[in-house]
């Protein structure tokens, strides 16, 4: 917010001016606006062990983050080079191990640790041959250190959420302060949303022009389950639960009222060691017995 002890970053000046030109009232009666608007799209962050409420309402604060477009390229290619590094780890330690193989990584610290998947290694192809990225989606908490600049508190790979949680705060934000969007210029959010459409459909195999995906969900008892169905509802994915697919000959299908239905793409939102109970934790109610198995096919 200041560059220095005295002096406001200008597009913070330039943000805190549309603010005082609305007035405490104004701004005070746009912040219940955004509440009401909430609460009516049922925007929830489920909380586990509250015994008054296990839905909990979802807080926007109207005052947002500003990022100005000189400092996010630097942010933006920052996290996509840590994005292609850690996708390129994952396949290898998946894959033909080269980084095990020279020591580069200690063998210990990566077959001791309880995320990684035994069953898992072999089912990624070699880097000269793999067509596709294996890390799909991708997501970082970051903080500004002393110095000013952002930094990255820790990587989230393990089916991260949250842009379901930022498309809906555009929306509400749009609506309850049009004016102060206008004046700010705000970046769009359509680009990433397109660009992670067409990422899954790549993923279809055979290249099929229009693949049936769906979001594995733990179901609605998940603290994100507004966000799973929002996705859902949004990209006009199918919502499903462990129950409601199935393999056979190493193919996974959609249980339908018209019977078995090819499933092309899975968006996985359920951990991965609950994903396959025969392969993974055996107790896993939330995966689908087999998908493993598919993966290698």
């Amino acid at each position: 917010m200041y560059a220095d002890e005295e002096k406001t970053r200008p597009y913070w000046a330039d943000f805190f001016s549309s603010i005082e030109r609305l007035g405490v009232e104004e701004l005070e009666r746009r912040r219940h606006e955004i509440q009401r608007l909430l609460r009516e799209n049922g925007v929830t962050y489920n909380v586990y062990g509250n015994e008054q409420s296990q839905a909990r309402a979802w807080r926007l604060d109207p005052i947002p983050l500003l990022i100005s477009h000189e400092e996010w390229p630097l942010i933006e290619s920052g996290l996509q080079q840590r994005a292609i590094l850690l996708d390129l780890i994952l396949q290898d330690l998946y894959g033909e191990q080269h980084l095990l193989k020279k020591g580069l990584l200690p063998v210990d610290l990566i077959f001791g640790h309880q995320g990684f998947l035994l069953p898992c290694v072999g089912t990624i192809p070699s880097l000269s041959s793999c067509k596709h990225r294996q890390l799909t989606v991708y997501s970082a908490n970051l903080a500004r250190g002393p110095n000013g600049r952002m930094w990255v508190v820790d990587d989230l790979a393990q089916a991260p959420s949250g842009f379901g949680y930022v498309l809906e705060n555009r929306t509400v934000m749009t609506r309850a302060m049009p004016d102060i969007f206008r004046e700010t210029q705000v970046r769009r959010l359509s680009g990433f949303f397109k660009a992670f459409r067409q990422a899954l459909n790549h993923l279809a195999p055979n290249n099929k022009d229009n693949p049936r995906v769906v979001i594995l969900t733990p179901g609605p008892l998940n603290e994100t389950y507004f966000e799973h169905a929002y996705l859902s509802s949004h990209f006009g994915y199918t919502l499903v639960q462990g129950d409601d697919l199935t393999v056979r000959d190493g193919k996974v299908w959609l249980k339908s009222l018209d019977g078995l239905q090819p499933v092309d793409v899975i968006l996985r939102r359920v951990d991965d060691s609950f994903c396959d109970p025969l392969e993974l934790l055996i107790y896993s109610r939330l995966g689908v017995a087999g998908l493993l198995e598919a993966v290698r096919r």
